[in-house]
């Protein structure tokens, strides 16, 4: 059995788009989910496509939680980030930051709660007093959204819920040191 010459053009074109596909694909998995953006971000990809680096984003955050990622990260050098481990974004109703985006590289959700999905959000049962029978609470109590993302359960601890927008006031307001929750982005890296 023998296989079907193959002309000089097809097994270039074929190595060609072969090499191409592993490059993009080695570029998505790079720049993908590892970085925490602004509320109302595109998908990765689109909003490396659509961010100009402008820096208005970060200019008028009122908490001042958005930052500009360094040339160590490639092809997101310039790209606003946050860290809500460090700085929780405070969720403005109007929301400034994707309102002021030239490109709408960050666009303003329509149900703000609901279309929100920063970081993935953890609590460490091994840190938070809550699982050692200490009233407490706090975390629930600064939740912005409200119980639908931080609740109570019926022994005082905290349980996550489907709203959270990993938005990190929770973190910041932690009484625990190290805090006992903590964000972590798609990536990995919050």
């Amino acid at each position: 059995m023998t296989d079907a010459p193959v002309n000089r053009r097809a097994f270039f074109s074929r190595g060609f788009r072969r090499v191409i596909g592993h490059a993009v694909d080695a570029i998505n998995e790079r720049v993908s989910g590892h970085y925490t953006r602004p509320p109302g971000a595109l998908p990765e990809a689109a909003f490396l496509a659509a961010c100009t680096r402008c820096g208005e984003c970060s200019r008028v955050c009122p908490a001042q939680a958005i930052h500009t990622l360094g040339t160590e990260t490639g092809l997101a050098a310039g790209t606003p980030a946050l860290n809500v481990n460090l700085r929780a974004c405070v969720m403005c109703v109007d929301m400034p930051c994707a309102a002021i985006c030239p490109t709408d590289a960050l666009e303003v959700p329509e149900l703000m709660w609901r279309d929100v999905h920063m970081a993935r959000i953890e609590i460490s049962e091994d840190r938070c007093i809550a699982h050692r029978d200490i009233e407490c609470g706090v975390c629930a109590r600064s939740c912005p959204v409200g119980s639908d993302a931080l609740a109570l359960d019926e022994r005082g601890r905290p349980v996550l819920g489907d709203a959270c927008t990993g938005c990190g006031v929770c973190i910041n307001a932690c009484v625990t040191t190290p805090s006992s929750i903590v964000a972590h982005s798609a990536g990995g890296f919050a």
